[in-house]
């Protein structure tokens, strides 16, 4: 807990001051944010920090490689789906963001197989994304393939998000808009995805 309790020990003093008001007017006003964000878990890729975002300004969800899967409605857990309605349903975030990253641990072992130290849950999670994996085996460097499959899933994730009625209905309506944007961990850019090519441009 040491470095933690070292970082709570730092916000108390340096943060709270400045933001107290902030967190007094979300605590008795409640929050709304203004868009959801999923991301991956990846301890390098915080969104609050790539988009100087403040408290109550996002709702963000983060799983191995900011997957949404489809929607499915059954007595299983569903931990993105839930948060996606929540999101949509409850809170009324009008933008959705699915956010990649390089280097991503998720996607990478989609491409070259899963660890067998995770092969409970993630084997399994990952498999989401299948068809990003084939289209990035074809092509020509495995540099080139992890992006390309990084992408993909985005595009997938994406997808999967329109087969939520209440999504479709809102995107529909024009209440609710759906972005992808990929986050060099390296090179600190941000890429996003161009609704009408489908291609990824740098911001």
């Amino acid at each position: 807990m040491g470095p933690l309790l070292d970082g709570y020990h730092r916000f108390r003093e340096e943060t709270w001051p400045q933001q107290r008001a902030r967190f007094e007017e979300l605590a008795a006003q409640g929050q709304k944010p203004h868009t959801m964000v999923i991301a991956c878990s990846d301890s390098r890729v915080d969104p609050q920090m790539i988009f100087s975002a403040g408290p109550g300004e996002l709702f963000v969800v983060r799983n191995v490689a900011n997957l949404v899967p489809p929607y499915m409605p059954d007595a299983a857990f569903h931990g993105t789906s839930a948060a996606v309605e929540f999101a949509v349903r409850v809170l009324g975030v009008g933008r959705i963001v699915v956010m990649g990253h390089a280097l991503c641990g998720g996607i990478r072992a989609l491409l070259e197989g899963t660890p067998d130290l995770a092969s409970d849950f993630v084997a399994g999670w990952i498999h989401i994304a299948d068809r990003a994996r084939s289209t990035a085996l074809r092509c020509d460097t495995p540099e080139a393939a992890q992006e390309a499959c990084e992408h993909e899933a985005i595009r997938i994730s994406i997808e999967n998000l329109l087969t939520f009625p209440w999504v479709a209905e809102a995107v529909a309506a024009g209440k609710l808009h759906l972005r992808g944007a990929h986050f060099g961990v390296a090179t600190g850019r941000l890429l996003v995805l161009d609704p009408e090519t489908d291609g990824f441009s740098p911001v």
